[in-house]
Order: structure tokens, then C-alpha cells, then sequence
């Protein structure tokens, strides 16, 4: 059935909260260049005040109980409303943002899946998901037992969402969807990738068919087939079961808008495959891109950074190429996505690298390192184009000062705030994009390859030291921490006071500091007499009928 536009565009206006949320890569240790596991996740949406979530483990008395608060209200933990109490584990685990002190990470996109489903019954959204699990478990495995036992047990609270989850050795894909209004507990699907491959998902349900008799590779509830059947969503052999089509059936908007991020991870990250663009440009007869795919070359930390990095650069898709980019090549819209003119529907791409990112990481988990010393959150926060991922060891005893909860807030600006800070430049530097991102990766690049280099001596000092004091090797770690992220907002702020030197009121100044007055592009200045030429064009003067004294 064709859509009219009306429809067509309610339908991309109501895709909104995917279209404006997360991104996730996972890498698996034989994809990687040195044995670790790694995975993305950039936090996106218009509200999100990025900072790094710590929360101390400990030892619990029976009859504790924890509060179940509302992440997504205002997407800050323990401020949203409470949803309920669970009784406390009688040992939880120190997290570090997304990570735990056992080197587990987890990441999360939302897919949202069918409104049949949605409202389900229960205390358990996604984000107390991830940090309860975070809190409880030391591998993935044990992670996806806690998380559906949790919703199991107490209900889910959230509508369909994509899990990334990986511990020192291996990387699982979770998807969970819950059973709709008044019911309890989840219908849900884990797939561990294969060693040496990497994969993504971007606010679309992924896993399609799953081994059904293998548990070494897939895990899923014993409902998850046969609630579908109920429903009239799914007829045929179980083998051919597909969960997210069943469950996450595919708009244009989420082709569009969500699966377009993961096909330019992979068409960066696997070039010599080829995958084509049809699928995610809607043709029909299209075939559904791979659940994961083998890079053409092993990834590094700066690898993944450099991938969650992305306008389509390059391709068909190009943010930078059409007239909404200005003269000087921005590769962003500002929202709303979808618009109308003339009773035609249209949409903006939605590329991984957004203006509205709160915070995002690369997690590094090295088996062959102790744990406090061989977990690493590199983390950031804004536009992930434009940040600086701060190596942050999961063993600290505290956050950074500039990324800890406290540290400022979504309401009012503060230069002790990363979040701000970086907030500050980068919100400059949209407004002359082609010329100033130079100057700003510059300075990114000088920190994150300074950190790069540095990493392995730090290791070897904290790896001493945790032989003689595991406490001292912490110390260590929190100190260095708390160090860079200093230097980076002294630096910071340096860069945005160098930027509005360099071109104020429309100036560049050259290397010796001189004002200079460059010309616009040559295609916007002909976008300009396109659109405004006869009232601007320069004429000859002639035969003017002046008065006469």
C-alpha cells in the first residue's frame, strides 16, 4: 500500500524518538587488533545532560531493598520517578558509566517494535536493565540471565529495545519487547556474535531467524515463538522465525533513519563486501543486511571512535552536499526530521553523529589484563564528531570531577561541566563547520593520540602496582583519570576562546593573526543568484531620469 503524504509524514513524525536515539557497534575479540572486546554507544536525545554515572558496590544486608526509579525521565539515573523496590543482591559490583569493575559492558538502542505491545505491565524499564545487570553479574551470559529474570519476575517497564553486551571474551546481542498492555514479563532473543566479526544496530530490532538448539550461540524465552503465534503475527516452522520482523515489522522511517547508521558502519568497516544501499533506501525486492559481518581489517580503540564518527561522508547520502548544508558544508538538521511542501513528505537523514548526543564510549575489556586495570571506558560526551574520549580505567574509586553527577546540570550553563564545555565549542563551531572542524580535530586528535600512546605505560604501571596493592593500582587509575580530563577542559576551553579570536564577526584571521575576508564557496555564492539574483545583480547605470533644477 503507498502512503499519502499526510500519512507518510505522520508515520516519520512518530518514528521520532528513534530517529533522534542511540547507536551502537560491537566488535569481538578476534575482530579486534589486540584480543579485546569492545562496544559503542552513543546517548542521544535533546535532554540528555551527558555525565558519567558512578555508582560504589557493596555488601547488603537481607530485607535491603533498591529503588526501581525512571531512567528515560530525564534520562539522569536515580532522579526519575520510582517505579517500585526489588530486594538488593547481597554483593553488588562497582560501575563505572556503562561498565562494570569485572570489565562488563552494556550499551542499548530502543526499536520500539509494535504498539500492540507497548505499556506492558512492570517496574523494570531498559535503563534499570542495564545498571541493575551491571550491578549484579561479571559476564554477558550472567548479565542476560539477570536481565530477564528481572522482567520476568517484576514486568517490563519500555518498549522494545536492542542490547549490547560484552565481557573480556565474549559479545551478545539482546533484544527484548514486552507483551503489551496489562500483561507481565518480556518476549526476548540473545545471540552471541561469532568470533572475528563485528555488528551494529541503531533503533531497529536486528536478530531475525536464531539457532533454536544451541545455547552456546542463542538463548531466548520459551515464549518467544509462541506468543507470536497467538497474536496471528507468525505461521510458519519454528526454524524460520524471524524476531524482528515479527516483532519490529520495518517503516520506511526505520530503514531510513536507523538501519542506514548500521549499513555505513559496515560499508566503512567492510568496504570489500559491497553491500549495497537498496535496503536501506526502501527498494523493493531489497534483501536485509547481515546481523554481522567480517571487517576488511582488524579495529582498534581509535577505529571504533573514528566509525561512531560519521555524516555518510563519501556516499549517496552525504550530509554535506545538498543546499541545506550552507555554504560552509554542515553536515546536520536541525529538527524536525520529517517535513512537508507542497503535499509532498520528506526527511533529513539521520546520520550517527548528532548534535543531541549526551555522552558516548568505546568500552575496551582485555582478558588478559586484571580486571581494574584492563577495563576502559573511553569516554566523551556531546556531538561525537567533535569530543575527546577520555580513557577512564573501570577500577576508579571516583569519576572525573568535569563528568561526575553533580557536576552541573541540563538547566544551567557551568564551565566546571563537560558537558558545557564542549557544548560550548562545538555549538560555534556549527556556525562556519568546513573551516573550523579543522582546527577542532586538530586538538581532538593531539589529545586522543597522546592517550593512545600513553595507554600501554599506564597499563604497565597499574599492572605493578596491582601485583604488590590491587588499592594502590586503583588509586593510581583514579589519579590519572581525574589528571587528563583536567588538562582536556583547560584545553577546552582554550579552543573556544582561540575560535572566537580566529573568526569573529565572520573573519578569519591567517597565521599571522592578520583579519583576512575569505570568499564564500563558489557553489553557494550560485545558490545564492539562483534563488536571489535579479534583485542583487549588479547593473550598469544608465538613462536614469534624474530631476532637473
Amino acid at each position: 500500500m503507498r502512503l499519502r503524504p499526510l500519512v507518510l509524514l505522520a508515520t516519520l513524525l512518530a518514528a521520532g524518538a528513534a530517529l533522534e536515539a542511540c547507536t551502537n557497534l560491537l566488535v569481538t575479540k578476534g575482530a579486534s587488533k589486540d584480543g579485546s572486546t569492545m562496544i559503542t554507544y552513543a546517548a542521544d536525545s535533546h535532554t540528555l545532560y551527558g555525565e558519567l554515572y558512578f555508582k560504589r558496590g557493596g555488601r547488603h544486608l537481607p530485607g535491603e531493598m533498591r529503588d526501581i526509579r525512571e531512567w528515560d525521565s530525564g534520562f539522569t539515573f536515580d532522579t526519575g520517578k520510582l517505579l517500585g523496590r526489588i530486594p538488593e543482591a547481597p554483593v553488588t559490583y562497582t560501575r563505572v558509566g556503562n561498565m562494570n569493575e569485572h570489565q562488563l559492558a552494556i550499551a542499548e538502542t530502543t526499536f520500539g517494535g509494535r504498539k500492540d505491545l507497548a505499556a506492558p505491565t512492570g517496574i523494570i524499564d531498559y535503563g534499570s536493565l542495564i545498571y541493575i545487570a551491571l550491578e549484579r553479574a561479571k559476564t554477558a551470559r550472567e548479565a542476560i540471565e539477570v536481565m530477564t529474570k528481572l522482567v520476568e519476575e517484576f514486568g517490563y517497564a519500555s518498549s522494545g529495545e536492542s542490547f549490547s553486551i560484552a565481557d573480556p571474551n565474549e559479545v551478545w546481542i539482546l533484544e527484548m519487547i514486552g507483551k503489551g498492555q496489562g500483561q507481565k514479563g518480556a518476549v526476548w532473543v540473545a545471540y552471541k556474535l561469532p568470533d572475528g566479526t563485528i555488528s551494529a544496530h541503531a533503533n531497529q530490532a536486528r536478530i531475525r531467524q536464531f539457532p533454536l538448539n544451541d545455547p552456546k550461540t542463542a538463548l531466548y524465552s520459551k515464549d518467544v515463538i509462541s506468543f507470536a503465534r497467538e497474536k496471528g503475527w507468525f505461521k510458519g516452522e519454528d526454524r524460520s522465525f524471524s524476531f524482528a520482523d515479527t516483532y519490529a515489522p520495518l517503516s520506511f522511517g526505520a530503514l531510513r533513519g536507523c538501519e542506514a547508521r548500521v549499513w555505513s558502519i559496515f560499508n566503512r568497516a567492510a568496504k570489500s563486501q559491497k553491500i549495497p544501499m537498496d535496503f536501506v533506501k526502501a527498494e523493493k525486492g531489497a534483501k536485509p543486511m547481515p546481523l554481522f559481518v567480517k571487517p576488511d581489517q582488524k579495529l582498534d580503540v581509535r577505529d571504533a571512535m573514528e566509525l561512531m564518527r560519521d555524516h555518510y561522508q563519501g556516499t549517496e547520502f552525504d550530509m554535506t552536499k545538498d543546499v541545506g548544508a550552507g555554504p560552509y558544508k554542515l553536515p546536520y538538521r536541525w529538527r524536525p526530521m520529517g517535513f512537508q511542501v507542497d503535499g509532498q513528505a520528506y526527511i533529513h537523514e539521520r546520520a550517527i553523529s548528532t548534535q543531541q548526543t549526551g555522552f558516548s564510549f568505546v568500552s575496551q575489556s582485555r582478558s588478559w589484563l586484571p580486571d581494574p586495570v584492563g577495563g576502559v571506558l573511553w569516554f566523551g560526551v556531546d556531538d561525537t564528531y567533535t569530543t575527546v574520549y577520555v580513557p577512564i580505567s573501570c577500577g576508579i574509586k571516583e569519576p572525573p570531577k568535569a563528568f561526575a553527577i553533580g557536576t552541573g546540570n541540563f538547566s544551567e550553563f557551568s564551565w566546571d561541566s563537560a558537558f558545557w564545555t564542549f557544548n560550548f565549542v562545538t555549538n560555534y563551531t556549527y556556525t562556519r563547520w568546513s573551516d573550523m572542524i579543522v582546527d577542532v580535530q586538530k586538538v581532538q586528535r593531539e589529545f586522543e593520540g597522546r592517550y593512545a600512546a600513553d595507554q600501554a605505560e599506564v597499563d604497565r604501571t597499574a599492572l605493578e602496582l596491582y601485583r604488590q596493592n590491587p588499592g594502590a593500582a586503583r588509586d593510581y587509575l583514579t589519579q590519572v583519570a581525574a589528571k587528563e580530563t583536567e588538562q582536556l577542559m583547560g584545553r577546552w576551553k582554550k579552543l573556544g576562546e582561540f575560535l572566537i579570536w580566529k573568526y569573529l564577526d565572520g573573519n578569519v584571521r591567517n597565521e599571522r593573526g592578520e583579519v583576512t575576508h575569505p570568499k564564500a564557496p563558489e557553489d553557494w555564492l550560485r545558490c545564492i543568484v539562483k534563488d536571489h539574483g535579479d534583485v542583487i545583480k549588479v547593473k550598469k547605470v544608465e538613462g536614469l531620469a534624474l530631476d532637473e533644477e
